[in-house]
């Protein structure tokens, strides 16, 4: 297996990637070999000063960097020499299995879905958060921001997809699923939800609990939770904020250390046709790390054919 690594993505680069690679390669398993994509020249000298062989990664040349600051729909077709724009052309070809990156969000959106495409009968790809649940396990959030306005059948996708991460890459047999609403009741919520409750409840794919609040994300009461990605977002940020007012207070605690990002690395964009993996712009190498991981663990589950079988049978 090849795993692709944009080495110019995020606010650490390339020092971060470079380093989180190392710290990969000696977790991966024999069958895995990265693909450090990005300058030559800064690669090998990062390696050097590392001390890294060279010889045990495959290196492939792309200059030019795709900034956070670049608009996502022309940043590809501008920079066709970036990092992002050379990691998608290999994962076309197939000449990598899976394709991570720490860079532009936007512009990682937009390679996944106009140079790999999107899996036909899905209407939008959509991207997940991990929740760390007290029970010591984890719940699945989608969408968390490639989605903020959604309409009740791009919902009821999102619960298809989630139920599909579960049980591929989590080994979760029969995951529950829940929407994210603001009363257990069917009839709660906006016209969004309710429309949302109504296709979700009817069907027989997913294993729907109904309705959950906010005060139930994180007890593990859903394996998989459903909103749009503005809503989806702000919850995210928000867990992220709570985590950070503990660390800046001084404060330790065994669950609350869970949601430290540098756990989960990456999330896949769910919904197209090849694996891809975004991780987070302020990635040290211990998230780049845990992304690469993460991206074995995606490619390795056949996530992408069995989202297609499932859309395509």
């Amino acid at each position: 297996m090849k795993i692709g690594i944009d080495i110019l993505g995020g606010d650490f680069a390339p020092e971060a990637n470079l380093a989180g690679a190392i710290l990969a390669r000696k977790e991966l398993p024999q069958d895995a070999r990265l693909v450090l994509i990005g300058d030559q020249e800064q690669i090998l000298s990062g390696l050097n000063a590392l001390n890294e062989p060279s010889d045990a990664y495959d290196i492939v040349h792309a200059p030019d960097v795709i900034t956070m600051h670049d608009h996502p729909t022309r940043a590809i077709p501008n920079k066709p020499n970036s990092s992002i724009a050379v990691g998608f052309d290999l994962l076309a070809k197939k000449e990598i299995d899976v394709f991570a990156s720490t860079g532009n969000t936007g512009a990682m959106l937009v390679g996944a879905i106009y140079k790999i495409n999107t899996i036909p009968g899905i209407i939008r790809p959509c991207i997940t958060s991990v929740l760390p649940t007290v029970n010591g396990k984890n719940s699945i959030l989608l969408d968390v921001g490639a989605n903020a306005d959604c309409k009740p059948d791009v919902l009821y996708q999102f619960a298809v997809l989630g139920n599909l991460y579960a049980k591929s890459v989590y080994g979760i047999e029969i995951p529950k699923v829940g929407l994210l609403n603001i009363g257990e009741e069917a009839s709660k919520g906006n016209l969004l939800t309710i429309a949302a409750h109504k296709l979700m409840a009817e069907s027989d794919e997913i294993n729907f609990i109904g309705n959950i609040e906010g005060r139930d994300l994180f007890t593990g009461k859903a394996d998989v939770i459903v909103c749009d990605g503005f809503t989806g977002n702000v919850v995210l940020k928000q867990a992220e904020g709570i985590y950070m007012l503990m660390r800046k207070r001084g404060m330790s605690d065994e669950y609350f250390d869970r949601f430290n990002y540098e756990n989960y690395g990456g999330t896949p964009i769910l919904g197209v046709k090849g694996n891809v993996i975004i991780g987070h712009g302020i990635s040290n190498d211990k998230a780049v790390k845990s992304m690469l991981l993460h991206a074995y663990e995606v490619a390795k589950s056949d996530l992408t054919k069995n989202i297609n079988d499932a859309f395509n049978q």
